[in-house]
């Protein structure tokens, strides 16, 4: 009986999946929006090390509507112009305050991993750094359901916390 039923059931199963409508926008190839940032605070140079990864698809959109342009992030041509749009949106939403001041950010770049971007970052020197408030705004231009997962590691510890939208800052103790 089985043998008999597989048949029709696949051609059912065709004719179903060609009419169905398809739709291809974002959420049609992940359902989550969310980024991770990793931050390593290096005892030897007294700076924190950023890498901030996201979804390109996600941040190709959120850099397009930031500064209207048409944003491609994997064209090797287009590199050197998308390096200016990704260094201006990550640090106009991305910082990190001591007690004492915000920290000054330098852009070291980003490069492609499959289908997420990487973006490097380092602090200036914060020597005996204890205690230090992020703020992350991340693609919550974009998304209202945005999620910016945050991973802290000094002195031997590591401390992860998630920001939901529109929550956006935290506060690490070593």
């Amino acid at each position: 009986m089985q043998k008999r039923m597989r048949g029709p059931l696949l051609i059912c199963y065709l004719i179903l999946g060609c009419l169905a409508p398809i739709n291809l926008s974002a959420e049609a190839f992940h359902p989550f929006h969310v980024s991770s940032t990793d931050i390593n605070y290096n005892s030897k140079t007294n700076t924190l090390e950023v890498s901030c990864r996201l979804f390109t698809d996600d941040f190709e959109l959120a850099l397009a509507k930031a500064y209207q342009v048409k944003t491609d992030l994997t064209a090797e041509a287009r590199h050197k112009a998308m390096d200016v749009l990704v260094k201006k949106y990550i640090l106009a939403n991305l910082n990190f305050r001591t007690p004492q001041k915000t920290l000054a950010l330098t852009y070291l770049g980003f490069e492609k991993d499959n289908e997420a971007t990487i973006v490097y970052l380092e602090s200036e020197a914060v020597p005996g750094l204890k205690r230090v408030e992020t703020t992350n705004s991340v693609l919550y231009d974009q998304f209202d359901d945005q999620s910016n997962i945050m991973h802290f590691s000094g002195y031997g510890k590591r401390k992860s916390n998630k920001l939901d939208y529109p929550n956006r800052k935290i506060v690490i103790d070593f």
